[in-house]
């Protein structure tokens, strides 16, 4: 059964502890805890029993008074969480250090959160006999933080990952272990007319083909490593090894069909389609992303030099480029 710690309760409440209206260190200490949302915990060892603080109980969505015991308390612990938390904690007790986790957690009305649990262990005449520590419900942070990243990861205009994310899970990856493995190929995708329709209706249509083509990308390869924008109105798809190199390059005819399909904006059709170029990885697990960049680029060239809606493919063990057209 979990514990409230009474003391804490009335500090951090107003109670006798605030007496005259003046705040004692650990008044002041237990009101500001409660109002960052950080609470204290103990576990007693000897029956497990744990004590909370009332933040603690509000972080799970109990009232300070419900009653928990620790097999309880840690089901609400999301699975990934309550295996790396009890891990830690048998490290803990097995070499007496400290250890800090971030958590999701299941509150009682059923809502996602996110804590930051820390901990360490009390000793008496050389055993241990407690562990301690503090949970601060960090859940807001996460999503702040989550929000920067994908401002920073992710392309504004079409959502798929940015040209910084492709150079770093591939482009700039080691050859030797790579990011992104086993990997089927690298293709590049450039739109046809884009620059034509960007002029002619402006920036307004320009984005909402950007848009649709990265619309059609992302559901042709829903399995794809990494789909990303990494230019103007060109696009990078990285694919796994479970195609056969003849599937690969069928699947791309059919995303150059779907690519040439008109836009609908505002009444207009705008007639955008795409060119390809495919680099095939020799091994899937050792490869030299700079040289398949160079052959897709390549090939992407002479597929746009021989006209609209061609793929031109290759890899290394095969410098002679391949051609293949769905118009």
């Amino acid at each position: 059964m979990i514990r409230p710690i009474e003391v804490a309760q009335e500090r951090a409440t107003g109670g006798p502890a605030a007496a005259g209206g003046a705040f004692d260190a650990a008044s002041l200490l237990a009101r500001a805890n409660a109002l960052a949302g950080i609470g204290s915990w103990s576990c007693d060892l000897a029956d497990t029993a744990l004590s909370w603080t009332p933040a603690v109980f509000d972080i799970f969505g109990f009232p300070p008074d419900h009653q928990l015991d620790r097999r309880e308390a840690v089901e609400f612990y999301a699975e990934e969480s309550r295996a790396l938390m009890e891990r830690l904690r048998a490290e803990a007790l097995a070499h007496a250090r400290p250890f800090t986790m971030e958590a999701q957690i299941m509150r009682a009305d059923g809502t996602m959160r996110w804590m930051r649990l820390t901990a360490d262990v009390i000793r008496e005449n050389g055993r241990i006999t407690h562990l301690y520590g503090l949970k601060q419900d960090i859940t807001e942070d996460k999503q702040r933080w989550e929000a920067l990243r994908r401002l920073a990861e992710h392309d504004p205009i079409t959502g798929l990952a940015n040209r910084a994310v492709y150079e770093t899970r591939f482009l700039n990856a080691p050859m030797v272990q790579p990011a992104i493995a086993p990997l089927g190929g690298l293709i590049l995708f450039d739109l046809d007319r884009f620059k034509q329709v960007n002029d002619h209706f402006g920036h307004a249509a320009g984005d909402a083909c950007l848009k649709a083509a990265a619309r059609r990308l992302a559901a042709a390869f829903p399995d794809a490593p990494l789909v990303a924008r990494i230019g103007g109105d060109e696009f990078a798809v990285l694919t796994d090894a479970s195609l056969a190199p003849f599937a690969l390059e069928r699947r791309v005819a059919h995303v150059l069909t779907d690519l040439g399909r008109p836009i609908l904006w505002r009444g207009h059709r705008l007639a955008v389609g795409a060119s390809a170029g495919l680099a095939l990885a020799d091994d899937p697990y050792r490869y030299d992303a700079e040289a398949l960049f160079a052959i897709a680029d390549e090939a992407l060239y002479a597929a746009k030099a021989a006209g609209r809606g061609v793929m031109m493919s290759g890899s290394a063990s095969r410098p002679a480029l391949r051609q293949a057209s769905c118009s």
